[in-house]
């Protein structure tokens, strides 16, 4: 019987909580973070039974170092690494430090609240918060800046193809890679584009997405450079965020994916350009403040981590 992936495959819900979380320096983690894996299990169980229509979940992934920290499986996931920084001729893709990640998911933001005050209890002794992004959905599936998120993900039997390790690396088949990043737009300098030029960024029309045909589109176009073809595809479960103290308005990228090299070809595109210098040009309007790689295991593995 194949291995019970994690919940990589669902859909992006109507609320979310995001925690990146790192050890602390000179901690035994390894009893705390067997007992997060049983929790995982044991969260994802609970929901299912209590709220079985909500759309809960919760889905951990593990970054390469935390992976050498707690001495996990030999030899590691093909492409798990620590993510390097990919830098253009003017945005950059930046890196920073992540051990472990954590995407709640719920219809009601009540059930990640409660998710994420469980975790908490047993990561904090031994580990740092350095992320909690909560997300919502924004009318019919859109980003802050007001064009509809996602139209480009895999559907049907292609999600899991493109969304699960394969028989290319058996020992890993059906974990999942994780990259994430927070991106802060620039509303201001966005929104006072004249609407063509703002669908121009984005090679969409605003109201109804509709695409853009390719003797239209501008080469730069986000729709355009961050669309690596049809062999490479990525699960994104972007969601927005809002913070008007701070004015810090967002989204949060989050692409699960089989292979971290599709996900680096397609920021290598975004950042740097093919051919160097055609970036993105959304990134004149949005700006990453965070980048990290994650490996998500399946079920299986979570249940033999923690034992």
């Amino acid at each position: 019987m194949d291995a019970q992936p994690q919940n990589v495959l669902g859909t992006p819900g109507t609320n979310t909580l995001f925690m990146v979380w790192n050890f602390k320096t000179g901690v035994d983690a390894a009893a705390a973070f067997k007992r997060i894996c049983a929790l995982v299990i044991n969260l994802n169980h609970s929901a299912y039974t209590r709220f079985p229509d909500a759309g809960v979940s919760c889905i951990l992934g593990i970054g390469y170092d935390a992976w050498q920290q707690l001495s996990l499986p030999r030899p590691l996931p093909k492409e798990l690494e620590n993510f390097a920084p990919i830098a253009g001729q003017k945005h950059v893709a930046v890196a920073t430090p992540g051990d472990l990640h954590f995407h709640l998911r719920g219809n009601n933001s009540s059930i990640c609240y409660d998710m994420a005050a469980d975790l908490s209890e047993f990561l904090a002794p031994v580990a740092e918060c350095a992320e909690e992004v909560h997300g919502f959905r924004y009318w019919d599936g859109r980003s802050i800046l007001g064009f509809v998120d996602g139209t480009e993900n895999p559907e049907g039997a292609e999600r899991a193809f493109f969304g699960l390790v394969g028989d290319a690396d058996p020992a890993y088949k059906g974990g999942s890679y994780l990259f994430v990043q927070k991106y802060i737009h620039n509303l201001e300098a966005f929104k006072a584009l004249p609407l063509e030029e703002q669908e121009k960024v984005f090679g969409r029309s605003k109201r109804d997405d509709i695409e853009m045909t390719d003797e239209v589109k501008p080469k730069n176009a986000h729709s355009a450079v961050a669309n690596v073809g049809d062999d490479f595809k990525i699960i994104r479960d972007n969601m927005p965020f809002g913070n008007m103290a701070t004015n810090e308005m967002g989204t949060y990228f989050i692409a699960y994916a089989s292979t971290f090299s599709t996900i680096k070809k397609m920021l290598n595109n975004m950042f740097i350009g093919s051919p160097e210098g055609n970036y993105d040009r959304l990134l004149d309007f949005s700006t990453a403040k965070t980048g990290s790689l994650f490996f998500v295991p399946t079920l299986d593995m979570l249940d033999d981590f923690s034992s």
